[in-house]
């Protein structure tokens, strides 16, 4: 495994001629969709380049630039001039972009249009596996992947005065903070990624502190409003093969420094989102073991998107880096991954978000939940309005009897019933939100009753005393049995005060 020696040499005015270029020829997000078509760009995202080769054979200079850095080909130079131009070929190849091979030119580093409602970026990165024909290189800085598009659905948009991007990579995470952050710091402890993340901000134009180093170690004694990260959260020995995966801490420490860290750089009431991993182990449960990462004072949401098997788990990793399983070197490296696992009775692998606010002088609320089914809407402004409802939960302390509830319209019951003897009997109660993640909560005859009545009419408590007077139950009891009920839908959304 090796690194290069030599930068990218991404100048200004090499950036303001490749953006020119680029802006005539509309190579832009929305420009190689139309040139390429829905089928040919849906079956490019899915690593199929014969049909987006196909589209863009009549694409003039914009299905020159598609061929060079989406697909990978070789093209020759009169095409590559043209559709550079302003840019020179010569200065291309100079500054890392292109590189002359027999036939013409090709792409050396990755630069693709990026987008999100507002607009479209250009994200600078290196090539992948496929593309090089062999495994990257230890410092290889990862395009636009699932992960990193996740954490950006993930990460709550609310405007801030101060960002941090934790480990910025390619600069992806800080584009999208750009649309709300004053001011953004972008770290990362290689040298490489920080070149290409320049690059990223120097080709949209946009202003990012760029900072080298360790974890948080270049922003000691700096606090933020907001934190992003994504992490080197592969779990497994302690080695780093890749940078941008591999922390060079065993297990899941990695993403247990960012969590216990994280919280220290925040102003009071700030937030951060992260991707993280974490053992499943014979020992403990996965909620147990992450709790205990928090510090103090701190509010945290950890969601359990997935859990892989160990050996699911290693060669997912091993083909991420081009490495083939069956090769020795894949063998070799399987077998030391699983023995590790093995050693530390590893059961699973765990993958999720974790939403972290820095609480000051308040009783933190830590929850832990699994959220493995599909849903279409971003998890970030559910991660805010569950930040906003945890605050609220807090500040109304005991006082939610007096409390005037609503069920959202979002909010379905659905019933499953069996045949029986005397017809049909429900086996299951099933609240249902469908919105956000599409929460659902399993609930009970009395629960469904009280729940009816929350019109925004009577306040709590009327309403369990005359469900406890018509079910001849002792309202002080139920009231206890409803109060953790009614707090848990209130966190999910799907029971909300009247007038909010």
């Amino acid at each position: 495994m090796s690194t290069r020696s030599e930068l990218p040499a991404l100048s200004d005015d090499v950036c303001a001629r490749l953006r020119e270029a680029f802006r005539r020829t509309s190579y832009d997000a929305d420009g190689v969709v139309a040139a390429l078509g829905g089928a040919a760009h849906a079956a490019l995202g899915r690593g199929e380049p014969v049909p987006a080769e196909r589209a863009t054979r009549d694409a003039g200079d914009l299905g020159t630039l598609i061929r060079l850095f989406l697909l990978g080909g070789t093209e020759p130079e009169t095409a590559v001039k043209a559709a550079l131009a302003p840019l020179a070929v010569e200065d291309a190849v100079a500054a890392g972009v292109l590189a002359a091979v027999d036939g013409g030119y090709r792409a050396a580093l990755d630069i693709r249009p990026h987008g999100d409602e507002e607009g479209s970026w250009w994200v600078v990165s290196d090539l992948d596996a496929g593309l090089l024909g062999h495994t990257v290189p230890e410092d290889h800085v990862l395009g636009v992947g699932h992960a990193s598009l996740s954490l950006i659905r993930a990460t709550s948009r609310r405007p801030v005065g101060t960002l941090l991007d934790l480990g910025t990579g390619n600069g992806v995470q800080a584009l999208h903070a750009t649309r709300h952050a004053q001011r953004v710091t972008a770290t990362d402890v290689s040298s490489r990624a920080l070149a290409l993340a320049a690059a990223t901000f120097r080709l949209n134009e946009l202003d990012v502190e760029l900072v080298r180093g360790e974890w948080f170690a270049p922003v000691a004694r700096r606090k933020f409003d907001q934190v992003v990260c994504n992490p080197p959260f592969v779990v497994g020995p302690a080695r780093v093969d890749y940078t941008y995966r591999d922390s060079g801490l065993a297990g899941d420490d990695a993403s247990a420094l960012v969590v216990r860290q994280l919280p220290g750089f925040l102003t009071d009431g700030g937030t951060g989102h992260l991707l993280a991993s974490w053992l499943h182990t014979g020992k403990e449960d996965w909620a147990d073991r992450v709790s205990r990462w928090l510090p103090a004072e701190t509010d945290a949401w950890f969601v359990q998107r997935d859990v892989a098997d160990p050996a699911l788990y290693v060669g997912t990793w091993l083909r991420d880096a081009g490495l083939d399983p069956r090769s020795p070197e894949g063998r070799a490296k399987a077998a030391a991954w699983l023995d590790w696992f093995a050693a530390n009775d590893v059961r699973g692998i765990g993958f999720g978000f974790v939403t972290l606010r820095r609480a000051s002088g308040r009783t933190p609320t830590v929850v832990c939940e699994d959220l493995r089914q599909a849903y279409d809407d971003p998890l970030g402004p559910e991660a805010a309005g569950w930040l906003d409802r945890v605050e609220w939960l807090r500040e109304s302390g005991d006082s939610l009897l007096d409390v005037r509830f609503v069920v959202p319209d979002t909010v379905l019951l659905e019933s499953v019933e069996e045949p029986g003897d005397e017809g049909w009997a429900t086996t299951v109660r099933r609240l249902h939100r469908t919105d956000g993640p599409g929460w659902q909560h399993e609930v009970d005859e009395l629960a469904t009753r009280l729940l009816a009545g929350c019109r925004g009419v009577l306040p709590l408590e009327d309403l369990i005393e005359l469900l406890a007077a018509a079910q001849g139950l002792s309202s002080e009891e139920l009231a206890a049995a409803a109060l953790p009920v009614v707090r848990e839908l209130v966190r999910h959304g799907m029971l909300v005060p009247a007038g909010r």
